[in-house]
């Protein structure tokens, strides 16, 4: 069985050495990103990384470094966050790759014919390339067919230049018609990305670079950081930021993974995180699709409901921090994106009496089953267990009637506390 993946991206990186790990002759397809960029990832993304067996990619990531906020009024140093070189990560992304034995081929396609036997990849060298699956991970870029979701039409303006080396650094600053993000690497390459409605009235292409510059000149956090050298127009690339999700993501033998699938707000969380997120569940969904035919329809539901679930969290995640900005609430800009993609909020409470045991997929081992989870307010895809301890017979026991002290004979001694402290979490009564 042959695969092909297009995009070497995390996402599709983080699946071809999973299905490598499985046995499947794993053929990778990817072009060179066309700019220069760098991101803020979090503790998190690197044990996602890691995770992954991306581990070169990971030793790209600087020391942490602080990130200032500046929003709705009041500056915060919130936290750290480890700038990403994408140039230098992706390049690391290819060795990991090569690392583990997977076939690499540096093209750009060009098409994708799809039949029910297979696809056929045609590439900018002319060569054609067949393979019996295909996952589809590569972001933005990858055609978008069939119908999706869509947030508030989003515009990033990207600014690059070179300034002195200092003291790495970043932050992130709210704007009356959008927010900018910004970060300075330890040699010296400066970054600036403004963030607008995609309907906002801009000047034309000749003119943008300097309006870039007349609009950083306005902010004194970016005087700060960066110096006089950022009020010089600087090299400029011009990005899609809307959020979107397909209501397809999958077919028979077919599979889309990371931005790919769904991209979200860059307000709303770290893209490579949610790349990671989607990309890491997929061996176990094409392994099932392949091997367990049978399983076929619960896997890629498993795959879609995830994928989903991810989109509104972080949807949700987005809404809330626009709606800390108080400033400019009623602009246009801040109105919409407060507002979407609606008023549910981001965690439910909790709530004992409501929670449900149902049959539902989950990654057990390397494929997709249907085993019993636990539905709970903040929970809506369920829990099958918990740290190991599988929470459906328990729930069921104390759903009957069983008193808490029996069902705790059931649970290994180390975890019993683990256990009663879950059961608090979603209030249920220390004393029953």
């Amino acid at each position: 069985m042959s695969i092909l993946v297009l995009g070497a991206g995390p996402a599709g990186a983080a699946v071809a050495l999973g299905l490598k790990r499985l046995g499947y002759p794993v053929r990778v397809i990817s072009d060179w990103r066309r700019f220069a960029a760098v991101e803020g990832v979090s503790q998190r993304v690197l044990d996602g990384l890691r995770q992954a067996g991306l581990v070169r990619a990971v030793a790209c990531a600087n020391p942490a470094s602080p990130r200032r906020v500046q929003w709705s009024g009041e500056e915060r140093g919130v936290n750290q966050e480890f700038l990403i070189d994408r140039t230098a990560f992706d390049r690391a992304l290819r060795v990991d790759l090569l690392d583990a034995g997977v076939e690499l081929v540096e093209a750009r396609v060009n098409a994708v014919e799809t039949s029910v036997d297979g696809h056929r990849v045609q590439l900018d060298n002319g060569d054609t390339l067949h393979g019996e699956f295909l996952v589809e991970a590569r972001g933005r870029q990858a055609p978008l067919a069939g119908k999706r979701r869509r947030g508030p039409e989003t515009l990033s303006l990207l600014n690059r230049w070179q300034a002195q080396p200092g003291r790495p650094a970043s932050a992130i600053q709210s704007l009356a018609d959008g927010w900018a993000w910004m970060a300075r690497l330890a040699d010296g390459r400066c970054y600036w990305q403004l963030t607008l409605d995609a309907a906002a009235e801009l000047p034309g292409k000749a003119q943008l670079a300097h309006w870039c510059a007349r609009r950083r000149g306005e902010s004194a956090l970016v005087r700060e950081l960066f110096g006089d050298e950022a009020l010089q127009p600087a090299e400029l690339h011009a990005r899609s930021s809307t959020a979107i999700v397909l209501d397809d993501v999958s077919g028979p033998n077919w599979l889309r993974v990371g931005d790919a699938a769904m991209a979200v707000d860059p307000l709303s969380g770290n893209g490579i995180f949610q790349s990671l997120s989607s990309a890491l569940q997929a061996p176990a969904v094409i392994n099932t699709l392949l091997r367990y035919p049978q399983r076929a329809e619960l896997a890629r539901g498993f795959h879609q409901q995830r994928v989903e679930q991810l989109f509104l969290r972080f949807a949700r995640t987005g809404r809330d921090f626009y709606a800390l900005e108080q400033r400019w609430a009623e602009q246009p800009f801040w109105r919409t994106r407060r507002a979407w993609p609606d008023a549910e909020p981001m965690h439910a409470a909790a709530d004992f009496a409501q929670m449900r045991v149902v049959s539902s997929a989950v990654v057990r081992g390397d494929s997709i089953e249907a085993v019993e989870v636990v539905v709970t307010a903040d929970q809506p895809l369920g829990i099958w267990h918990l740290q190991g301890l599988e929470l459906a017979p328990l729930v069921r026991a104390l759903q009957a009637g069983t008193v808490l002290d029996e069902v705790l004979l059931r649970v290994p001694v180390p975890q019993q506390p683990m256990f009663r402290a879950w059961l608090v979490s979603q209030g249920m009564a220390r004393s029953r």
